[in-house]
């Protein structure tokens, strides 16, 4: 039921006819983001993913699903609590106007073959697009922090992860082994 629910906000969220979004006032609420998830966006610290450059979309969905309490985290719970459809929207918008992170080199090629071989046998790019850059509310892949790739993977994997794709990420995680995670989010985070 909670998960209908958290579908219901979210879509009635993105159906509300709204004027154009404020970057200004999204880069001024993204401030209390800056301190786990990073200055403009990009995350120096581990397991916290990047979110500039993420789709305006897929930001908007998971402040609404951690709001909602379909997706659970002890330190968003506070913060999102306290956030308006408004500042939601804003924030979205203001993240993708981010340029992305810029992916480190390649320290392993083969992983990352490995890798492009298991994104293609898991259709990744069908939702996440042929450059992993995400689609509306489909998260951006293509040089996220490489162990916060593997923790999404594995949590999707358990089941722990809940929320927004969860069910066809999970049908996709679910089959990979420990070795075809490590090696696609090497090839992801290296793009």
């Amino acid at each position: 039921m909670r998960h209908g629910v958290a579908g219901l906000l979210a879509l009635a969220l993105l159906s509300v006819p709204a004027g154009a979004a404020d970057l200004e006032a999204g880069k001024a609420k993204a401030e209390v983001c800056a301190g786990c998830h990073g200055e403009n966006g990009i995350s120096q610290t581990q397991n916290i993913p990047s979110l500039a450059g993420q789709p305006d979309q897929f930001i908007q969905w998971q402040l609404v699903f951690f709001r909602a309490g379909t997706r659970k985290n002890e330190a968003m719970k506070p913060i999102v609590d306290q956030l308006t459809n408004e500042d939601i929207r804003n924030l979205g918008a203001y993240f993708a106007s981010l340029q992305p992170a810029k992916a480190p080199p390649d320290d392993d090629p083969d992983l990352s073959k490995k890798g492009a071989e298991a994104a293609a046998g898991r259709r990744c790019a069908s939702c996440h697009l042929d450059s992993y850059a995400g689609t509306k509310g489909v998260a951006r892949l293509a040089g996220q922090r490489e162990e916060y790739l593997v923790k999404a993977l594995h949590d999707y994997k358990s089941g722990q992860r809940v929320g927004g794709s969860q069910a066809a990420m999970t049908d996709v995680a679910y089959p990979l082994s420990a070795e075809e995670i490590t090696a696609l989010a090497h090839y992801l985070a290296h793009l």
